[in-house]
């Protein structure tokens, strides 16, 4: 039996988009022959992925789910909207949230887990795309637990149970009861979807979007023509004020638009008698920061017929 490398299995899966041991596979049922190797993969419908691989997947879904004192977030991208309504999609996110639960944020780690089926989350997602036919990618997962306490999901507009475009998590420690927790946490997980916090708190902020927001503010307090220490304090408030917008503890609740969201959780603990700490958070939306391609539908249809516009 030839053996079959690890730079065999990296040129076969770089030619035909199929999964590492699906390529693995096809090496050794062919005796080590690229091109034979290539065929079986097409034969079984597992190359097929390799074409769809450079579209744009920029829908699906997000999937949320929870067990326990702990919840697992993940987005699952499809290039359409229309797939993301498919039985066999939806099932396949709520198979993937299910294993981030233990196998948490690390995509190759999910993807190596093991399914009910048998079959690997990669193996599970190379069948999707050959079966449904559009390019799919689990693009990322975050799992949340605490000691004690809760983690309470929420989807905005789910489009089916724990499905949606908006997944959140909120993550409360504490020795209060599911009936204090539970309301608390799905009235902050309705304001992390609605007023996208960027970090917990202040000192978690991407040190990189303060500095461009620093810069952003001092070009703006230059053009005042006031004096240099006068532009540095403008400045300082302006990033001061960014941070607090942005960092969900400062953040005003959306209910009241006056009260920090720090104060919420005080307040709420202080009434269930104990304390409550609000430890993390999650918050997907499905497609953000991915750039879609647009596309004219007329244009492709002309291009495809040999016709010239």
């Amino acid at each position: 039996m030839a053996e079959i490398t690890a730079a065999a299995v990296k040129e076969l899966r770089e030619r035909s988009g199929a999964g590492m041991m699906d390529c693995k596979k096809a090496l050794s049922e062919n005796s080590g022959d690229m091109e034979a190797a290539v065929d079986w993969l097409r034969t079984k419908g597992l190359a097929a992925a390799a074409k769809k691989s450079s579209r744009t997947a920029a829908e699906g879904l997000v999937g949320v789910a929870v067990a326990g004192t702990k919840g697992a977030a993940v987005e699952v991208n499809s290039e359409t909207d229309f797939v993301a309504k498919n039985d066999q999609f939806q099932a396949f996110v709520r198979e993937v949230t299910e294993v981030a639960l233990e196998a948490g944020d690390d995509v190759d780690a999910i993807k190596g887990a093991k399914l009910a089926s048998g079959k690997t989350v990669e193996e599970a997602l190379t069948n999707n795309i050959a079966t449904i036919g559009e390019n799919q990618s689990i693009r990322r997962a975050k799992r949340l637990e605490v000691s004690q306490g809760a983690v309470i999901p929420y989807v905005h507009n789910a489009a089916a149970p724990g499905l949606g475009k908006i997944g959140v998590l909120v993550a409360l420690e504490s020795d209060a009861g599911v009936d204090v927790l539970e309301p608390l946490g799905k009235q902050l997980a309705m304001h992390i979807a609605a007023a996208f916090p960027l970090a917990l708190n202040a000192d978690d902020l991407d040190q990189d979007v303060i500095a461009r927001e620093r810069a952003v503010a001092h070009e703006k307090a230059a053009e005042s023509g006031k004096p240099a220490e006068i532009v540095e304090k403008m400045v300082d408030g302006a990033v001061k004020k960014f941070a607090k917008e942005n960092a969900l503890l400062s953040q005003l609740f959306v209910m009241d638009n006056k009260t920090p969201i720090a104060d919420v959780v005080a307040k709420a603990g202080k009434d269930a008698g104990t304390t409550i700490v609000l430890k993390d958070y999650v918050r997907f939306q499905l497609g953000e920061g991915i750039e879609k391609e647009e596309s004219d539908f007329a244009a492709e249809v002309a291009a495809t017929a040999g016709i010239k516009k």
